[in-house]
């Protein structure tokens, strides 16, 4: 195994390392063949590209057997699992069948602890911390950087993307399952990989990823792109807008507004005119709404390309239809994100058209963060801490540039079309529900649902109400069984599962 590939190993106890079963070692363990000796520019540099790859939506990065990686739930990515078909925006398949049952038990709540879904997406979580902790270990030791000779300002820039990283997937993990182990530093050996196995407590996580972020924002360049060249790298905007999402899901009302008045004093970002160029490949990098994403690319070697695109054709990730009867009648976002007539999510495929569907190696982004969705953040502390007309003002203009994007066709929505709301109101719930309407239109199949549903607690009525089988012990996903056994019960599972 070559080190090129993997700046650390997988994320579980278990058996002796081994090239084809990586799923089985300690969390974040590495081995003599993992660690370079003799790291040069380009094998430092190129373990912070690698610590980018867990965000990809491309098939098969973690081996290349299907039946297994089936089993284990890492074919791809589970976001759309865990985040999408869980919530009343997606469901497995257009037409209902047997394959992949495990999606089926999410998306009913029917599942348990031994579900791939929690195992793929933990899995994801660990390798991308275990990668950037190799890359931050390079990067803070002295000698290295000496010996390599790396400009003072490229190191900072990559030492920045690797801690935001880190501190995004482990913002992934608390969110997901609450208190997590909490890796800072390559492991060299199994009695420091079982010292770790045990859960740290989410506050304890939280105040890490703060801290990671805090160190990041010092470190990037006051920049929309980190690199004039490479636009998709982890930027100082991206840090802010993780902080602001972070203060957020803490319920620090006053931290999100600051935070997020800080990254529209950027001037780096603002609504795209037309509601799709966020997610266009042919918009890509050009475009001013997008924040962080994951960039796809076709035709590369390894592979970079986006994966979902060929289950989509598969028959997979199809609306319900209480997300289609969510949108008010002629906004444009419905059919900008699908197509119900040629069965074509079109967010996904990154064209309004059927180009893209069935292509595995596709060249359309994964979008983690836009301008949008920030600023419906910002919209609901205002909201929380009783500045009404904000909130309505935020909400109005998310509507406003609905409503003079043209529509799918090159048409514009007829007058009338989503109208204002009142800022008038001093109704707290009203907005509320007026906000979550708003985002649920604008970021569907963005991965985002789930995760409000869980933060404002409405989760159990909204979902039981569609005849899902949600429980109170589902706000968190259970601890993956496997992390469990091969702990020997030092990682701990949370309750009710």
């Amino acid at each position: 195994m070559k080190t090129r590939n993997k700046a650390a190993a997988l994320i579980l106890i278990g058996s002796v390392f081994s090239c084809t079963d990586l799923h089985n070692d300690p969390i974040g363990l590495l081995t003599p063949e993992q660690i370079s000796t003799d790291p040069t520019l380009n094998s430092v540099t190129l373990s912070v590209t690698t610590s980018y790859q867990m965000l990809a939506s491309t098939l098969n990065i973690l081996g290349s057997d299907w039946d297994v990686n089936w089993a284990k739930g890492v074919v791809f990515r589970d976001d759309f699992i865990v985040s999408d078909i869980a919530s009343d925006d997606v469901k497995k398949k257009w037409n209902p069948d047997g394959d992949q049952a495990w999606m089926d038990q999410v998306q009913s709540f029917n599942f348990t602890a031994s579900n791939q879904a929690f195992n793929g997406q933990w899995t994801y979580d660990y390798e991308g911390i275990s990668r950037a902790n190799l890359a931050i270990s390079y990067l803070t030791d002295a000698a290295i950087t000496t010996k390599i000779g790396i400009d003072p300002t490229l190191k900072n820039r990559l030492l920045g993307e690797v801690y935001f990283l880190r501190a995004f997937y482990y913002f992934d993990l608390v969110t997901n399952f609450g208190d997590v182990p909490l890796v800072l530093k390559p492991l060299s050996n199994f009695s420091e990989a079982y010292s770790v196995a045990k859960r740290e407590t989410r506050a304890n996580v939280y105040a890490q990823i703060s801290a990671d972020l805090a160190q990041a924002k010092t470190l990037l360049p006051n920049s929309k792109s980190a690199d004039p060249v490479e636009h998709w790298r982890a930027s100082k905007g991206a840090v802010l807008a993780l902080q602001a999402k972070v203060a957020l899901y803490n319920q620090k009302w006053t931290e999100v507004i600051s935070i997020v008045t800080e990254l529209e004093g950027l001037n780096f970002y603002s609504l795209n005119s037309n509601y799709f160029d966020s997610f266009a490949v042919a918009k890509e990098a050009t475009e001013s709404e997008v924040i962080f994403d994951y960039d796809h690319q076709s035709a590369q070697t390894p592979r970079k390309g986006n994966g979902l695109c060929a289950p989509l054709d598969w028959g997979f990730i199809a609306p319900t239809d209480n997300f289609i009867a969510e949108f008010e009648a002629n906004d444009p976002r419905l059919l900008y994100t699908v197509n119900v007539t040629d069965k074509a999510v079109y967010k996904l495929l990154g064209a309004t058209n059927t180009s893209y569907k069935g292509n595995d190696d596709a060249p359309s982004n994964k979008i983690y963060i836009r301008f949008a969705d920030v600023l419906l953040w910002k919209a609901e502390a205002y909201n929380e801490t009783g500045n009404y007309v904000q909130a309505v003002t935020i909400i109005n203009s998310i509507r406003n540039r609905a409503r003079t994007s043209v529509d799918v066709t090159g048409a514009m929505p007829p007058a009338g079309t989503l109208p204002d709301r009142s800022t008038a109101s001093v109704d707290k719930v009203q907005i509320k529900a007026w906000l979550a309407h708003e985002r649920r239109v604008e970021l569907g199949f963005e991965s985002q649902r789930f995760a409000d549903l869980r933060r404002w607690s409405t989760a159990k009525a909204v979902l039981t109400a569609l005849g899902k089988n949600f429980q109170d012990r589902n706000y968190l996903y259970p601890i993956p069984q496997s992390e469990i056994d091969k702990s020997g019960g030092s990682i701990t599972q949370n309750p009710g599962y």
